[in-house]
């Protein structure tokens, strides 16, 4: 994991922090909402990660002495700065739990702390959940059309710096299976793959030396480049010959891999080739700027391609870049608090609340996320939050309750999974959903809304401060 510090903030959040502390209100409790508005992709679901590192962090962050003394230079003041010497995470959190799916404008994350608490790690939370959550979205569409087939991450050189590291994470809760990025790897437990680049081959006077070095050099998983000079006149007769080499010494080629070209007709023709050599066992595996859509038009056009390495599209989270996410006031003070806009969408829900997951008798999700008060009981009704005349009955059916604590009094309550672990659940919970809201093209809109109860405070709000 990165090292991250207090200071890994936005300047106005140590500005308010301030003002809260001089104005004695550093004890007053808050609750933030964390959501985002609209779904990436044009799509019809987000997968939610980055939760396990976020509490990781938030349990542990602190000011060094190299922090304080550098928020000295910038006008903080000596007792504010005397506080934060101690700064620790006490508050709550609840969450839902990293790999469900998740939907615009409901709470996927709840934070209940003393008001300086809740501020100071806003922008540590926006940065891990956004991000992650974006990348995992693109690595689980990539998945529903790659289906079986494994899934290599080869986006770090092309990340946008360290972000590649999380980026890495993310991708094997969204489905992915490996990574080339050896540090995610370590730190995270991933499977680590890689072949070799253009330039190794490039290096040597001829292909079949470099083939022959590499494959006596990394036996072991071996997957040879095959695209450098000529794919079908050069590479992959070399790649039969190196193959049949290793077959004498007891070994096995992997994999060939294709990075250029016309990747549907050349994996046919490679496939036709190492099967008419014996070598149907050799995988053939694909990069170059692969996304969902790309990888969705090469199997129908009958690619036979095994493995797809994804780079650029996946961990930048193109065409989207940043999922907007945002962290809202609900209540401070003893009061309820709200945004208004004049933008329906912008005005956010007041109050601690809990969101529920509606499923039929037989326990099957209905396409419906409620959003209530959080003690709120008896529940009949759910209401579309900005159109309050499409509603929907739910009084017959089951509510799973999705905000669970993870964090209480500042430790971490979060049991501690692997990352395949983590993947799998997500997987189990997409498989709920219907193929409507999986589709790319005009996905079935999941229902997410709001008790009676809820609306009804929201209302009073908002008549409070238009007098």
């Amino acid at each position: 994991m990165l090292d991250f510090s207090a200071t890994y903030t936005d300047q106005y959040q140590l500005s308010m922090a301030q003002v809260y502390f001089k104005k004695g209100q550093k004890d007053y409790t808050a609750i933030f909402d964390y959501y985002f508005r609209k779904l990436p992709f044009n799509g019809g679901y987000a997968i939610f990660a980055g939760l396990q590192d976020l509490l990781e962090i938030i349990e542990n962050i602190k000011f060094s002495d190299k922090d304080l003394e550098y928020l000295k230079k910038q006008d903080f003041d000596d007792d504010f700065l005397e506080y934060l010497k101690d700064f620790k995470f006490r508050g709550n959190i609840n969450s839902v739990q990293e790999g469900d799916v998740v939907f615009p404008t409901r709470p996927v994350l709840q934070v209940e702390a003393n008001i300086i608490e809740a501020q100071i790690i806003e922008t540590i939370l926006l940065n891990l959940l956004n991000f992650q959550t974006l990348v995992a979205t693109k690595a689980s569409r990539i998945k529903l059309v790659s289906g079986e087939r494994t899934l290599l991450d080869f986006g770090l050189r092309r990340a946008q710096g360290p972000g590649g590291y999380y980026a890495t994470r993310a991708a094997i809760v969204g489905g992915f299976h490996g990574t080339s990025n050896v540090i995610a790897g370590r730190d995270f437990d991933i499977p680590v793959s890689g072949t070799m680049a253009h330039s190794f081959i490039q290096s040597y006077n001829e292909e079949m030396t470099a083939f022959r070095d590499f494959a006596e050099g990394r036996p072991k998983d071996c997957v040879l480049l095959v695209d450098t000079y000529d794919t079908l006149k050069s590479g992959v007769p070399n790649a039969i010959t190196v193959a049949k080499e290793m077959e004498e010494r007891g070994q096995k080629l992997m994999a060939i891999r294709l990075d250029s070209g016309d990747l549907a007709y050349l994996s046919k023709q490679c496939r036709k080739m190492l099967d008419e050599a014996g070598l149907d066992y050799v995988k053939i595996a694909a990069s170059n700027q692969l996304d969902e859509n790309v990888i969705k038009s090469l199997l129908e056009q009958g690619a036979r391609i095994d493995v797809f390495g994804v780079g650029t599209n996946l961990v930048i989270g193109s065409p989207d870049a940043a999922l907007d996410g945002v962290y809202k006031l609900a209540y401070s003070h003893g009061k309820p608090r709200i945004k208004i806009s004049e933008s329906i969408i912008k005005v956010t829900l007041p109050h601690k609340k809990q969101v529920y997951r509606l499923r039929d008798a037989e326990g099957h999700c209905v396409g419906a996320d409620l959003i209530a008060l959080f003690e709120e009981n008896d529940i009949e009704n759910m209401i579309h939050p900005f159109e309050p005349y499409k509603q929907m009955r739910i009084g017959e059916l089951q509510k799973e309750p999705l905000l669970q604590p993870v964090m209480e009094n500042g430790e971490n309550k979060l049991e501690h999974k692997s990352l395949q672990e983590i993947a799998e659940y997500s997987k189990n919970r997409l498989a709920e959903l219907s193929i409507e809201y999986k589709r790319f093209n005009n996905p079935h809109i999941y229902k997410v809304g709001i008790t009676e109860a809820l609306k009804a405070e929201r209302d009073k709000l908002i008549a409070s401060y238009q007098k």
